[in-house]
Formats: C-alpha cells, sequence, structure tokens
C-alpha cells in the first residue's frame, strides 16, 4: 500500500515542480516586456496635446441654482468652477507607460494633472446630484448624472443611482442605453457596473 502512496506523491512533487518553474518564467516574461515597454516609453518624445479629448463643464446645462446657498453643494460648486479653468481629460484603463508611449514621456506629468482634474470632477458630480437626490430634486441629480456618465465616468454610484431614477421612471430603455455604454468602458470596474445595471434590467 506503501508504494501507490509513495509514487502519488513522487509524481505530485515532480508536477508542482513544474508548475513553479512555469510560473516563474511567466512572470520573467512579463516582467521582461514591462521593463521593455517602459524604457520605450521613457525615450518617446514629447507630442502634441492638442487633440486630447478636453472635457467642458457645461454650467448652462446644470442646476446650479438649486440649493445654491447649502453649504455643501456651495462646496461642489466651488470645486467645479476652479475645475473649470483647468485641462480635464478621462485617461482611464491606460497607464503611465501607455501615456507616454501615446503622448511623450517629457508629458507625463501634464497628463497626469489632466487625468486627476477628471477624477475630483466625477466624484464631485456624484457627491453634488447624490447631495439633490437625497433633498428631492430628482430631475436635476438626473442632469448631472447623466453628463458625468457622458464622460465616460467608471465611479459606480453615478450608474447605480441614474438607472435608480429611470426605474422609478419606468425607463427601462435607457437604463439598457447605461449597460451598453458600460461595457465599452475601459475601467477595472467595468464588470461590476454592468452587474448592477443589470440587475435594474430584470
Amino acid at each position: 500500500m506503501k508504494m501507490p502512496f509513495f509514487a502519488s506523491f513522487i509524481i505530485f512533487l515532480i508536477w508542482l515542480s513544474y508548475e513553479i518553474s512555469k510560473s516563474r518564467r511567466i512572470g520573467e516574461k512579463a516582467r521582461d516586456a514591462y521593463w521593455e515597454k517602459e524604457a520605450a516609453a521613457n525615450s518617446t518624445r514629447r507630442k502634441s496635446l492638442d487633440h486630447l479629448d478636453y472635457i467642458s463643464i457645461p454650467f448652462d446645462s446644470l442646476p446650479m441654482e438649486v440649493m445654491k446657498e447649502d453649504e455643501k453643494v456651495m462646496e461642489f460648486h466651488r470645486i467645479l468652477r476652479d475645475l473649470a479653468d483647468v485641462p480635464i481629460v478621462n485617461f482611464t484603463g491606460l497607464s503611465n507607460t501607455d501615456l507616454k508611449l501615446e503622448y511623450g514621456a517629457p508629458n507625463i506629468d501634464l497628463l497626469m494633472r489632466y487625468d486627476l482634474n477628471y477624477t475630483t470632477l466625477v466624484r464631485t458630480l456624484q457627491q453634488w446630484a447624490e447631495q439633490l437626490y437625497q433633498a428631492g430634486y430628482i430631475q436635476e441629480a438626473k442632469q448631472i448624472l447623466e453628463f458625468s456618465i457622458s464622460t465616460d465616468t467608471d465611479v459606480s454610484g453615478s450608474y447605480r443611482l441614474l438607472a435608480g431614477i429611470y426605474s422609478k421612471e419606468g425607463n427601462i430603455g435607457k437604463i439598457g442605453e447605461l449597460a451598453d455604454r458600460a461595457q465599452h468602458l475601459k475601467s477595472a470596474s467595468r464588470n461590476i457596473i454592468v452587474r448592477i445595471l443589470q440587475e435594474f434590467d430584470r
């Protein structure tokens, strides 16, 4: 009885050794590929940023007059007005290496700033919409959320809240449109957002 067990144990050790070696080789290849890509990115020359998809905040179509005396809303307005004076670009799904390869290594600090501005924008829009929604300003919250989602935000709460509004309106088709849009997001949150929307679409 001991021999079959011993033989199985030896086979298991051989298999385990093979898998460890295989995993190590894959890891080394991935690491080498990363550093090769990073080296290429770091040597990429500066390129024009004129054709980036810059985002403008449409103040005229946002509910700026609603609850404008509320302290939290006033802070959201202040942040948005500050953002109106700086470049805003959504680089979700792109690594710093990708950005350097595409636009040149000397531009990386600028690009990171543009993306940070975008992150601040969509988080502020979500908080603002939530504040108005909780106060009963449903249509106004919807205006804010629809703008945010038009920029391809990956803030899952924005999709959840907007889908909830559409659901209460009986506008199931709009939820389907949200799901279709979410399917094309480059964010790691894409699948989570799609699942959230599928719950409303049932």
